[in-house]
């Protein structure tokens, strides 16, 4: 088989969660895969992540609008080497496009009512291309992709697609998330003592940053340690609004605002973390979910969506649109040391039913499967 995979934001060195889902993939299958021929589709830019191999072959299209590449640069590079098929990572594929077509899903949140306090024009941008796209290209997919039993239901109810035209193939984890000794002190970067609560939330509503930091100002007034929130990648005007609007000012000098933290630094962040805050309102899979698992460090996530899915039985879970209930849970992990060591213990032992060894594998028989 000759076989096609869109990869095109992979170079770009801020990477965020459907970057690593498709280079894990590529990455596995090249280790387990020598009988078919990939061509990988990426936009050239300075994170080279991923090399050539005998038979893996990335190949470059330079055309900076995104909407560009992928409705012409990418359809006419599939057709010049004539592929088998073509597998479209990110939610969208070309319209106008003769080959058969693998999309992945990874959530209809597009579908959904936008909310009006996101001002963000990248993501306003991106929320209105899939609008026009995705449901002109559903008919023309053969299989499509999703990553949690929760989303392929709702993509089954609310798009009416056959159940037999779905497949669900869950994300893994990066192997070097593990418990491991922070000897040159690398979290240091970031923040200057260990024992924090991490936050990995942004201007996306659907991150639930505002209820997370009222639930942290209930904590400080409750709590004796006072750990700090360490946030990734946050506006400080962003903060500042937030602070303001909820009257929460004793939040201000324990929070820590860094920027973007590095892929390969993130374990020794999990890891010297006290406790990992994913509270989102919706997530689709929720990789940020592992790898604090991973990392032995213990989550406090929500009720909703897939999270309830991953993060297994026995997993913290809180309504996240409750900020007490937030506030609470932070409270009873700093002061419950029993409660603490077996909700890290059952961390680490979930974590071991994902990997991206089996995501590879179970994609390699999907794409048999279609041809």
């Amino acid at each position: 088989m000759k076989i096609g995979i869109e990869a095109q934001r992979i170079f770009r060195k801020a990477k965020h969660g459907m970057d690593y889902v498709v280079l894990q993939e590529i990455r596995e299958l090249q280790q387990i895969d020598k009988d078919n021929e990939y061509y990988v589709f990426v936009q050239p830019d300075e994170d080279r992540c991923v090399e050539s191999t005998d038979n893996v072959h990335i190949v470059e299209l330079n055309c900076p609008f995104y909407p560009l590449w992928e409705q012409w640069a990418l359809p006419r590079a599939a057709k010049k080497y004539g592929l088998d098929l073509l597998h479209c990572t990110s939610n969208t594929a070309p319209i106008w496009c003769d080959i058969p077509l693998v999309l992945t899903l990874h959530d209809i949140i597009f579908l959904e009512p936008r909310d009006k306090q996101n001002h963000s024009l990248y993501q306003n941008l991106g929320w209105l291309y899939r609008r026009l796209v995705v449901p002109r290209i559903l008919d023309k997919c053969r299989r499509i992709i999703t990553v949690s039993n929760f989303e392929q239901e709702n993509i089954v109810t609310k798009l009416h697609i056959p159940r037999q035209r779905m497949a669900m193939i869950y994300n893994g984890y990066n192997e070097w998330f593990r418990p491991q000794e922070d000897k040159e002190g690398v979290y240091k970067k970031y923040i200057p003592n260990k024992g924090y609560f991490f936050f990995l939330g942004n201007t996306d509503p659907k991150k639930n940053t505002e209820r997370t930091l009222v639930a942290y100002s209930k904590y400080l007034e409750r709590s004796v340690v006072r750990r700090r929130l360490l946030m990734a990648d946050l506006a400080q005007d962003y903060l500042n609004d937030i602070i303001l609007r909820n009257g929460i000012e004793n939040i201000r000098d324990h929070i820590v605002i860094p920027g973007y933290i590095v892929n390969r630094d993130l374990p020794y962040i999990y890891g010297n973390a006290f406790a990992f805050l994913y509270t989102s309102l919706r997530e689709s899979f929720g990789i940020p979910l592992l790898e604090s698992m991973a990392c032995g460090t213990p989550v406090i996530t929500s009720n909703t969506s897939s999270m309830p899915e991953i993060g297994g039985p026995d997993a913290i879970l809180i309504n996240p649109e409750n900020s007490e209930e937030i506030a609470e849970m932070m409270i009873k992990l700093e002061n419950d040391a029993d409660f603490y060591q077996e909700k890290r213990k059952i961390c680490l032992e979930r974590v071991k039913l994902f990997s991206w060894r089996n995501t590879a594998e179970n994609l390699l028989e999907l794409y048999k499967s279609v041809l």
